[in-house]
């Protein structure tokens, strides 16, 4: 252990999906990192996430309750008769929560066990984003309220998601602690130039790059990023933006870029394998990220920067507390494809300068990465223990 003269906690740890067997959910990856990080940190973790069985390449303490392909009531069967059994053949002093949907059944099974609630975003309000019926929406709602009022600390990835569930969940502000999101630092430093990265990646080493690792939904704003493309194409008719992942929207977004006369400057890359991650940010000559709704963290900033590539992002959330310090050019305006525009072209040619490689992923391995994260979420475990 990291911290041997600590009391050693254990904490049964209830997640969505296993990482490695469904890599597109940011959820996902933030519960594999703490899996792998917290026992360093003093803190030995069990856990439940839907999956096979057995999970791919997780612990023997992490356990699938269900496929993530079974009926809504199956896997809430199966994972309350799966919670009894872990907490009977393990010591748990607490319950941490990264689901609200997985976490509710489970209430009366955790009598007097503290509750620590990671609220990784307003489900209900993203769902209202959406335009997901009204009745959904308050289900949602009413769902995860059940769950944050009964947790004794919350840990907001924000301060903008503290706000969100002080103002519209009505937890009291003294329970939440802010702890962003890990990074992988030493993983996303390729250690390679940019013009090596696109070589390896077959991208054209003569044109300008733009990136943005996003799912294809309203709330992420990529449709107005490809329009702000267009205008950028008017003054750097080479630019090439990347668009990478997976959504709703895809076929919707292809007709958009078909429409604009923009498809030799707009490629859809589709999901993006982990092991390539790092690859395709450093290849990037920046990365944006357009959200106009519900983005309470931005993951995708921490490991483009962790990569070397600075991040633009918009007011939006909790993106402005994630590069306040390093470098206030990093914000934009405003998503609006007139607002992104300008600033992208700027960047690109120069008349705006950003951090470079270097200082990106010295401000990443200092603020960001695994080991400074799993520590201060420890800490917050043991404020309830």
């Amino acid at each position: 252990m990291s911290c041997p003269d600590r009391h050693v906690l254990s904490a049964l740890e209830i997640g969505m999906e296993w990482h490695p067997e469904a890599p597109g959910s940011g959820v996902g990856r933030m519960y594999h990192g703490l899996v792998q990080h917290l026992p360093r940190k003093g803190v030995n973790v069990s856990g439940l996430v839907t999956g096979s069985a057995p999970l791919r390449g997780a612990p023997s303490s992490i356990r699938a309750f269900a496929p993530a392909s079974a009926s809504l009531p199956r896997r809430l069967w199966a994972l309350r008769s799966s919670a009894q059994e872990m907490l009977r053949a393990h010591t748990v002093d607490l319950v941490a929560s990264h689901f609200a949907l997985y976490t509710a059944p489970l209430v009366g099974l955790i009598d007097d066990r503290p509750l620590v609630a990671h609220f990784h975003g307003p489900w209900a309000f993203e769902s209202r984003a959406e335009n997901e019926p009204a009745w959904s929406v308050w289900g949602k709602a009413l769902l995860e309220r059940s769950v944050y009022q009964r947790a004794q600390r919350l840990i907001v990835l924000s301060s903008a998601f503290r706000d969100v569930l002080v103002e519209h969940y009505d937890v009291d502000a003294g329970r939440v602690r802010v702890v962003p999101g890990g990074v992988d630092a030493d993983r996303f430093d390729t250690g390679l130039s940019r013009r090596a990265a696109r070589q390896r990646l077959s991208w054209p080493t003569d044109r300008p790059i733009v990136l943005a690792v996003r799912r294809l939904v309203r709330r992420t704003g990529v449709p107005r990023l490809v329009d702000a493309i267009g205008r950028v194409r008017d003054q750097i008719p080479e630019v090439q933006l990347y668009l990478a992942g997976t959504g709703p929207l895809r076929d919707k977004l292809a007709r958009q870029i078909r429409e604009r006369g923009l498809s030799n400057h707009a490629t859809l890359l589709g999901f993006v394998p982990d092991d390539l991650l790092p690859l395709t940010y450093r290849a990037a000559d920046l990365s944006v990220v357009p959200s106009v709704a519900h983005e309470g963290f931005g993951l995708v900033v921490v490991e483009s920067l962790a990569a070397g590539t600075p991040a633009l992002v918009t007011p939006v959330g909790g993106l402005p507390e994630l590069v306040s310090g390093l470098s206030d050019r990093l914000l934009l305006p405003g998503g609006a494809p007139s607002r992104l525009a300008p600033r992208i072209a700027a960047a690109l040619v120069g008349d705006t300068s950003l951090p470079d490689a270097a200082a990106c992923q010295r401000y990443a391995q200092a603020h960001y990465d695994w080991p400074i994260i799993a520590r201060q979420i420890r800490d917050v475990y043991a404020e309830v223990v």
